[in-house]
């Protein structure tokens, strides 16, 4: 039977209730919520790297959590929901969070989705699309040139990290404070914020971290052809907000839009891969005509 670690222990990610809900695969899921607001769900979707939780939502989660219900999830593996070690894929995700939606909102909801997480949120919509009314993709991975490397090589790395005695020795240095802020500073115009450094180094040290970041580090989380499998065939209200990444890229995103007219993609600079920190303004103006023009599309 597979171990879960549960680590409910770990301090709040945002100042607002944090709730549990028990998945039908068993496995326990954090989130957060507010209650007050009018208008369909607003539900926010933190990345997947070594460190993430609802804080790197934190932003939007303050903006809007007095205007609207705001719920901000953490994946299996991540934050406060359970970290079992188990093989953690694109569709384990993407069935996380249609199970969780489908318990936890009652309408279809506006989700913004934050780098890896928006081929998570993509596939899920696709999956069962009457949960979304709507997608917004913040530095999303999968429009660029590059591709996931080979099913073979990702076997080499998975079997590196998963060594006994290397995995976790690759994993500390990963999680240690210099390497978390030099992979934090990576995503902004200035310095990330020193609260956020302090909760990725604690939510990267909870029992089970390792599993699910070590999933992202062999790419056994990206889904190859992105764009063609995941993003295209959507027929929602989309949009995407981006600028630079350090190590992302977003060529083919373009071409994506000239081609769907459900499709709308916003420059947010100066930003690197985290603009609803570094241009919170910019983006809440940018967030508010999105969901603004859709409401007014329903009520025409």
């Amino acid at each position: 039977m597979t171990q879960s670690h549960n680590t409910t222990g770990l301090p709040p990610a945002i100042d607002a209730p944090r709730q549990r809900l028990q998945l039908p695969s068993g496995i326990g899921m954090a989130w957060y919520a507010t209650e007050g607001g009018d208008g369909p769900p607003l539900v926010l979707l933190h990345s997947v790297n070594a460190a993430p939780s609802a804080f790197e939502m934190k932003p939007l989660f303050d903006q809007y959590r007095r205007k609207r219900q705001v719920l901000a999830p953490e994946l299996p593996g991540f934050g406060a929901s359970d970290r079992p070690d188990l093989e953690y894929s694109p569709e384990f995700y993407a069935d996380a969070l249609c199970a969780w939606l489908t318990a936890t909102t009652s309408a279809p909801v506006d989700m913004v989705a934050l780098s890896l997480s928006a081929e998570f949120a993509a596939r899920a919509a696709q999956r069962a699309p009457g949960l979304f009314r709507s997608l917004t993709l913040i530095s999303p991975t999968g429009f660029g040139h590059r591709q996931p490397p080979t099913p073979s090589a990702n076997r080499r790395v998975d079997r590196m990290v998963r060594n006994g005695v290397l995995g976790p020795a690759v994993y500390r240095l990963l999680t240690s404070r210099i390497s978390i802020r030099y992979f934090l500073d990576m995503s902004f115009v200035g310095r990330a914020p020193a609260e956020m450094v302090d909760y990725a180094y604690a939510t990267s040290h909870q029992p089970g971290a390792r599993f699910a970041p070590f999933a992202f580090l062999t790419f056994r989380l990206f889904t190859p052809d992105a764009l063609n499998q995941l993003y295209a065939p959507l027929q929602l209200p989309v949009t995407v907000l981006f600028d630079t990444d350090p190590n992302i890229s977003f060529e083919r995103l373009d071409g994506l839009v000239d081609e769907r007219s459900n499709w709308t993609a916003h420059r947010i600079s100066p930003s690197r891969g985290l603009p609803h920190f570094d241009q919170t303004d910019r983006v809440i103006s940018v967030l508010d005509e999105f969901w603004g023009g859709i409401s007014a599309v329903v009520q025409a």
